[in-house]
């Protein structure tokens, strides 16, 4: 087949796979959760299978907050690592701030270490509900603690902060933290007990809330999402509305951004509920909905989980073995994907630039299709060589189509070339590209990694100055595409050294393929311009070996 319809079938290949990733939606009818109830002897005992055993709540530190002044302005408690600073306020001891010390918000030494919670979230994250309000207006509290309005350092062992507030009617509730130096995983243990003279049959609802934009999921996913049934459930923020309630036996649930994600980890995989919601300012709500549980008079149950708070590294998320890995997923060439990333994350390990472990990964990804590529090639060069005859055959039958057809066969079954021979390894490429697409756009490796010269953030477009000038079709921040300029050159030279068509049409429709791929990759990260500008240069350097081989 002629170079015009390889080049055809990968730029309407990718466009498909484009269109793919920002269009399709999986839609689901939901059934509503049963409601499941368990007595409190029935919960204990299965939480100290699991979990151990219970401690009680002791009283020492709990106050009735009716006893607050109404002005009383909530303290707030803040929790140093060396991986982060967490603030946590005593109203609904819920997480206000949440800051990331080896991530920064843009490239550039002033820029401030990375929020992974939106100022405009006024009622903090990781709030604490009863579905059927059996202790009302629960986050709105005011929670004691020991350490409220103190900076805690955690440098050198692990340590436990809880925050509780007791009910009028006696009915106890903490949320106990337990912070380490060494990991972005915080436990957390939600203990209820029930101190008044009515028993508590209720489902406990704790949710994840923060502000998600549209905007930041063109290319990657960015939204709630759970692992449930052992499937991913990812929903986009314009189909909340659709799907609002799951139900299943759930491992973890999250708020995702492209780079970081924010979740709660049951500790014990329970047949519970993920719901979502949206507020003003563009706030999603995702929040784990316990069975119901039935909590006695005088008697004590615990919920206990694990929060992350951090980046989507593929080393860090799979360090614990709870699924909560399967929330990086480079989509349907997966498989492909994450051992590129495995290779491109051992070359940097011992070549410290993202850009020369694209370089070398892209070399190496290339010497495993190198036979395809010799196939490719070769069915190319003996395409060239029958080019004059296949122009007379067109020539001499353009006005009988189906002539043309039979005598060009005719010609390929004589000198034994098959005209798919040039297409169909190329085509086999198409999900390495894909794989290399998904994961150079989404590796947080790549975040704010720099390369060389003006090339300072693989995962950003390359700009070269900045200019106050609208470019139609580029994508702020607006500057000279320098990397891409020079890709679209070597696909210049690249169809320059392969046959020309004999169609007039095709050939000028080639002419414009280059173009068009510079259009395409002009708002494309740096880091895939550069593996895809490798691979053009790897490619031509097989094509001309090739071609002086065979002669």
């Amino acid at each position: 087949m002629e170079q015009a319809r390889i080049f055809i079938a990968i730029a309407l290949s990718f466009l498909i796979f484009i269109l793919w990733e920002v269009f399709f939606v999986d839609k689901k009818e939901i059934e509503p959760v049963p409601q499941v109830k368990k007595s409190i002897s029935e919960e204990a005992q299965a939480d100290k299978e699991v979990q151990g055993y219970i401690p009680q709540i002791s009283e020492e530190i709990l106050k009735d907050s009716l006893d607050l002044p109404q002005d009383y302005q909530a303290r707030e408690t803040k929790i140093n690592t060396p991986l982060y600073t967490v603030t946590i306020s005593e109203k609904g001891a819920t997480f206000n701030s949440f800051v990331l010390k080896n991530y920064k918000e843009s490239v550039g030494e002033q820029s401030p270490f990375k929020e992974l919670i939106s100022e405009k979230l006024q009622e903090g994250t990781l709030q604490c509900f009863f579905q059927e309000k059996s202790i009302p207006d629960l986050n709105n509290v005011i929670y004691d603690s020991v350490v409220a309005g103190k900076s805690i350092d955690v440098f050198s062992h692990p340590e436990t902060i809880a925050f509780s507030w007791k009910s009028p009617e006696g009915i106890v509730f903490m949320k106990e933290y337990v912070f380490s130096p060494d990991t972005y995983i915080i436990s957390l243990t939600i203990r209820v007990k029930n101190g008044s003279d009515k028993n508590i049959e209720d489902q406990l609802k704790i949710t994840l809330a923060n502000q998600l934009e549209q905007k930041d999921a063109y290319y990657g996913f960015v939204g709630p999402s759970g692992l449930i049934d052992n499937k991913m459930k990812e929903v986009k923020i314009e189909n909340i509305k659709k799907e609002t309630f799951t139900e299943g036996n759930i491992k973890w649930i999250s708020l995702e951004t492209i780079y970081f994600i924010n979740s709660i980890v049951p500790k014990e995989v329970k047949h519970a509920a993920m719901i979502l919601d949206e507020g003003n300012n563009n706030i999603v709500y995702n929040s784990y909905l316990e069975p119901v549980v039935k909590v006695e008079k005088e008697m004590e149950t615990a919920y206990k989980y694990d929060i992350y708070f951090g980046p989507k590294s593929l080393k860090l998320l799979s360090q614990k073995n709870n699924g909560l890995d399967k929330a990086i997923n480079f989509g349907m060439f997966d498989f492909i994907a994450k051992p590129c990333l495995w290779l491109m994350n051992f070359i940097y390990d011992y070549i410290p630039n993202y850009g020369i472990a694209i370089i070398i990964l892209t070399i190496i990804v290339k010497l495993i299709l190198w036979p395809l590529g010799n196939k490719s090639y070769k069915s190319m060069n003996d395409m060239k060589k029958l080019a004059p005859l296949m122009k007379e055959i067109r020539e001499k039958y353009k006005d009988d189509k189906k002539k043309m057809n039979q005598e060009t066969m005719a010609l390929y079954k004589t000198y034994k070339i098959n005209p798919m021979g040039g297409c169909l390894p190329m085509v086999l490429q198409i999900p390495v590209f894909f794989a290399l697409y998904r994961m150079l756009y989404e590796a947080i490796e790549l975040r704010h990694a720099p390369f060389f010269l003006w090339i300072n953030d693989l995962s950003a477009p390359d700009r070269l100055f900045n200019f106050d000038i609208y470019i139609p079709l580029m994508q702020p921040p607006f500057g000279i595409p320098v990397l891409t300029l020079i890709m679209g050159a070597s696909m210049f030279l690249q169809q320059k050294m392969a046959p020309a068509p004999a169609d007039p049409t095709q050939a000028k429709l080639m002419t414009f393929m280059p173009i068009i791929f510079t259009f395409i990759f002009i708002n494309f990260s740096s880091g895939l311009v550069l593996y895809w500008l490798v691979n053009n240069l790897l490619s031509m350097g097989q094509q001309y070996y090739v071609s002086k081989k065979k002669g």
